[in-house]
C-alpha cells in the first residue's frame, strides 16, 4: 500500500509563510491499497486538496475513516469533491460519539446553519457506518481499531497489507492512561503518532487528549516501528519550533527512526 499526507497540523489550520514547509491543513492521509482503492484516514482541510486530486480521476467508491469528530478531523468533508458526484459511493466509518449517533451529527454539521447544502442533498451515495473496538476489512485491508485516550470517543487505526502496517493516533495522550495506542502501534512499519506538545507546554495542559514530546518518545521506543512520524502539529508551532521538537524528540528515542509529518510526503509500505 501507499500513503500520502495531506494534512497533518493539530487543532486548527494554520497556513502562512512560517508553516510552508510542514503544511498548514488539519488532519488527512491517503491510503491506496495494491487493490487501487482510496481509505482515506480523518477528513481535516487537507481533504479538500485530496478531493480535487480524486475528482480528476473519479473512483465508484471511497471509504473515510474518522478517529473522531472534533472540528478539525471533519471540517474539510464538506469540501470533498466526491460526495457531490452523483457516480461515487462514499462510506464513512467512526466510533459512535455518545448519545446521539454518529450519522446525526455529520448531518448536523454538512446542514444549514453551519454549511449552505443540506446533507440530503448531497448527490454521492453516503453511507455511515459505527465501529468500536475490533478487526474489519476495507478496500482489502485489514482494518484494527483501537479506543485511545482523548477527549470524547476517539480511535486509532491501524491498516495491514501484506504483511506491512501502517499505524494512525494522531490524537493520544498516553501519560494519562499508560499504554494507550500501544496495541496499534507496536511492530508497524509506519507510525503517524500525536506529538502535539512540548515539556512545558504539556506542563499545562494535562488531560487535553494529546502527547508531549517525551511520552511520544516512550510510545516510539517501546512500540519500536519502522518509522514514526510526529503528527498533529500544534497551530502555534512554526516550522523551525518542529524541527527544534524533531531533534528533542530524536534525542529521547535514541536510535529510532524519527521524522515530522509533511504534507506532500508519499510513502510506500
Amino acid at each position: 500500500m501507499r500513503a500520502r499526507v495531506w494534512g497533518c497540523r493539530g487543532s486548527l489550520a494554520t497556513p502562512g509563510p512560517t508553516t510552508n514547509r510542514y503544511g498548514g491543513n488539519t488532519s488527512c492521509v491517503e491510503v491506496r491499497p495494491s487493490s487501487g482503492g482510496l481509505i482515506v484516514l480523518d477528513a481535516g482541510t487537507g481533504i479538500r486538496a485530496l478531493g480535487a486530486a480524486v475528482a480528476a480521476d473519479p473512483l465508484a467508491e471511497i471509504d473515510i475513516l474518522l478517529t473522531h469528530i472534533h472540528l478539525d478531523h471533519i471540517e474539510g468533508l464538506a469540501f470533498f469533491a466526491p460526495l457531490f458526484d452523483p457516480r461515487c459511493h462514499v462510506r464513512i466509518w467512526g466510533p459512535r460519539p455518545g448519545e446521539v449517533p454518529l450519522a446525526k451529527h455529520l448531518a448536523a454539521y454538512l446542514s444549514p446553519p453551519f454549511f449552505p447544502v443540506p446533507f440530503h442533498e448531497f448527490p454521492a451515495t453516503i453511507e455511515v457506518n459505527e465501529v468500536g473496538e475490533g478487526a474489519w476489512m476495507v478496500g482489502g485491508l485489514n482494518v484494527v481499531a483501537e479506543s485511545v485516550m482523548h477527549r470524547g470517543p476517539t480511535h486509532a487505526y491501524r491498516l495491514e497489507e501484506a504483511g506491512h502496517s501502517l499505524a494512525y493516533i494522531p490524537d493520544n495522550e498516553p501519560a494519562a492512561r499508560p499504554g494507550s495506542g500501544s496495541a496499534t502501534a507496536g511492530g508497524a512499519d509506519v507510525l503517524f503518532h500525536d506529538a502535539q506538545y512540548t515539556a512545558a507546554e504539556y506542563a499545562t495542559r494535562h488531560g487535553w487528549g494529546h502527547a508531549s514530546l517525551a511520552d511520544f518518545a516512550l510510545l516510539v521506543d517501546a512500540a519500536a516501528p519502522g518509522r514514526a512520524f510526529m503528527f498533529h502539529h500544534d497551530p502555534t508551532h512554526a516550522d523551525d519550533t518542529l524541527e527544534a521538537m524533531l531533534a528533542e524528540a530524536a534525542s529521547l528515542a535514541p536510535g529510532r527512526d524519527v521524522a515530522l509529518a509533511q504534507e506532500g510526503v508519499e510513502l510506500e509500505i
